[in-house]
């Protein structure tokens, strides 16, 4: 009797494990309600607990039902478990094809007990469909193995868990298997399936709880970073991320273009500032709308924006600068109303040798402030002094979307 305990406390360890992981998504979920993939995966750690402690307890008793309502509860962990990572990124089966995959199963498994009595039948069904669900699954997410660090060992770890099925289940069943209670529990099909589901199934759960942890670290980072009337970059999110720019491409071919509202003071001083955060959010979105994907965004602070323009010259530069400060003068800001015209200046430049982001920093500052010197509404440059808004229009050899074009800049 004491040998009979000790086997089923140890056969108990793994559904244990199970619902430590179910309570740790749980509390993940109860953090950040939003992500609602890891409810899901809460849920299917639980229901494949119960599923075993159903087979290793015997309840309900009587092996028809006792097969049909474990067998019922470990599909519905696996489709809880392949929903929560495909919501993850967006690409759920949807709740009707998981109502039949589930009905598929169940009735399967019936078939096969009630009909035509066959256990390896049976073995088979669950351990070749689960582990083709968890396939299907890493198929759909293979651009996961191009993604960060974590995205690409949540990819390698779920395509071994899927994989780990087929030779696992043939090379322990076979084509027979023990009929009787106690032989099955003594089998090498159930000892290597335990094994394999504490030693898999928890490499998975952590796999997918760091990619939650991570997601919500990046979060925190993007709140941080992004400046939230205009929803670019903020000036420490700007300054991070052409930084990080430049530690990984070095100073090569890039440009900066600083842009100031002209005179907004007297914008928010005589409309007031809801009227002023309208046209800070409105420039915003002209900006964003502009830039190309790999274009950086950021409001500085007050009404000065900054963009940095990879693989850019400077007539490149001027080009987009003067494109953006036309449409600005001839935008018609709903929140004013047609009270006011509003125009901005702008002071551009390229990364020179030995340049470092600092000094192109000032010295775009320095032109941008001689353009607000010299009466504002033009574009000061290195190799093209001014241009302004009585000059001609500047050529648009620039490759970059019009402003019409779609949103470029990727927070």
């Amino acid at each position: 009797m004491d040998g009979v305990v000790v086997k089923t406390t140890l056969q108990l360890i793994a559904p244990g494990i199970l619902v430590v992981f179910g309570i740790a998504f749980v509390c993940a979920w109860l953090i950040e309600k939003k992500r609602n993939y890891l409810f899901l995966l809460a849920g299917a750690c639980l229901l494949f607990a119960l599923g075993a402690m159903s087979q290793i307890l015997g309840w309900p008793p009587g092996a028809g039902p006792n097969a049909i309502v474990s067998g019922a509860l470990y599909t519905a962990a696996v489709i809880a478990a392949v929903e929560g990572i495909l919501l993850r990124s967006g690409k759920p089966l949807g709740p009707v094809l998981d109502m039949a995959i589930l009905a598929g199963f169940v009735l399967l498994l019936a078939y096969f007990f009630y009909i035509d009595r066959r256990l390896v039948a049976r073995v088979y069904i669950q351990n070749f469909g689960y582990g083709l669900l968890m396939l299907i699954t890493a198929w759909r997410l293979t651009p996961l193995a191009r993604g960060r660090t974590v995205d690409r060992a949540l990819f390698w770890v779920l395509l071994l868990f899927g994989l780990h099925f087929f030779p696992r289940t043939l090379l322990t069943v076979g084509f027979t298997l023990p009929v009787d209670k106690t032989a099955f529990a003594n089998s090498m099909f159930w000892q290597a399936l335990q094994l394999s589901l504490a030693v898999l199934g928890a490499g998975l759960a952590l796999a997918i709880l760091a990619a939650a942890v991570s997601d919500m670290i990046d979060d925190l980072r993007r709140e941080r970073d992004l400046d939230l009337l205009t929803g670019i970059l903020n000036r420490r999110g700007f300054h991070e991320r052409v930084s990080a720019y430049l530690r990984k491409h070095g100073p090569g071919h890039a440009a900066l273009a600083l842009c100031d509202i002209d005179h907004f003071k007297s914008i928010n001083d005589t409309l007031g500032h809801d009227v002023g955060d309208g046209v800070l959010e409105e420039v915003g979105r002209m900006l964003r709308s502009a830039s190309r994907k790999r274009d950086i965004v950021g409001r500085l602070g007050g009404e000065e924006f900054a963009v940095f323009l990879p693989d850019t010259n400077e007539q490149e530069t001027v080009d987009y600068a003067e494109r953006l400060r036309g449409a600005i003068e001839q935008n018609s800001f709903a929140v004013l109303g047609g009270a006011r015209q509003v125009t901005a200046s702008f002071g551009v430049g390229t990364l020179q040798p030995g340049d470092s982001w600092p000094s192109l920093y000032k010295r775009v500052d320095e032109r941008l402030y001689e353009a607000k010197r010299t009466g504002r509404n033009r574009t000061i440059s290195h190799a093209l002094s001014s241009v302004s808004a009585d000059a001609p229009s500047v050529g648009s050899g620039y490759a970059l979307p019009q402003l019409q074009g779609q949103d470029g800049v990727r927070l």
